[in-house]
């Protein structure tokens, strides 16, 4: 079941010229998406123990997309049925007076996952060249700065264990205005809008200009970004499934080796288990 993911390397990105949804012919019908989720939460519980057993590696995902492209959602539905233990998420909000007194890739430096665990970033420092080159506190030669210093962030944390797997969730301006609209309209969602998603999305063209630039200067073969179309939900959720299940599954990750010497407590244990056995009966 193939999505329409695609995966950014370095060459220029025109997301205007990428999907945002899947056509009817294109789109398996929802008991097969049902059913492929299932497989592959199977695949991602079973990686996750091997991750966590052989803490050799960590897997920091980081999500990016505009206002109600469901970041929140994608990282609850595709980590949801792994253990919760081995999962830290974290959403980045304005900085507070203590962020703004470091550098501005402190407060992301803090939350990388340590060796073992998956991390989520709901935004991430991604938006130190986003909203704030859209709104005019750095302008483009600083952008452009961050962007090599980003890259060697990254290649930092690569080279000590943490892969950094990079997931844009594309969606159209029709889609946002849809659940901008339902965010009001319903009583129980009320509560997920924020006036400020409309004054950002008069900005829409701009942001999709700078998203470009970090899709294109931020990318490479060994830490690309994934678009993918996020107008549907199943499909989007399925799509993110796969990438994780990928990417753990290209780490070869094995249990630690056996302990021999727990073997010798076996006869004692299974002596008890004999003992408990006969009093119950």
């Amino acid at each position: 079941m193939k999505t329409k993911t695609q995966l950014c390397t370095g060459d220029k990105v025109r997301l205007n010229r990428i999907d945002t949804d899947y056509d009817a012919g294109e789109r398996p019908d929802d008991a097969d998406i049902a059913a492929k989720k299932k497989k592959l939460n199977k695949k991602l519980e079973h990686l996750q123990e091997k991750l966590f057993s052989s803490r050799g590696h960590a897997v920091l995902f980081v999500f990016q997309g505009m206002d109600c492209s469901g970041k929140d959602g994608t990282i609850n539905h595709v980590f949801s049925e792994v253990n919760p233990q081995g999962v830290l998420t974290h959403s980045f909000k304005a900085p507070t007076d203590e962020e703004l007194g470091h550098d501005y890739l402190w407060r992301a430096h803090r939350q990388v996952p340590p060796l073992g665990y998956i991390g989520a970033f709901n935004r991430s420092y991604y938006e130190d060249v986003l909203i704030s080159r859209v709104h005019g506190t750095i302008d483009d030669d600083k952008a452009r700065r961050r962007f090599s210093q980003i890259n060697d962030f990254e290649k930092m944390l690569t080279e000590n264990g943490v892969i950094v797997v990079k997931v844009f969730l594309h969606i159209s301006k029709r889609f946002q205005l849809e659940k901008l609209i339902a965010r009001i309209e319903n009583p129980h969602k009320n509560w997920k809008f924020d006036p400020s998603d409309l004054a950002e999305r008069k900005h829409w063209d701009r942001y999709q200009e700078c998203y470009e630039d970090v899709l294109t200067e931020c990318a490479s073969k060994k830490r690309p970004w994934h678009i993918v179309p996020a107008d549907d939900r199943s499909m989007r959720d399925l799509a993110v499934l796969q990438i994780a299940v990928d990417t753990l599954e290209s780490l070869d990750l094995k249990f630690p080796p056996p302990v021999p010497e727990l073997q010798k407590l076996l006869p004692q244990l299974h002596a008890e288990q004999q003992e408990e056995k006969d009093k119950s009966e």
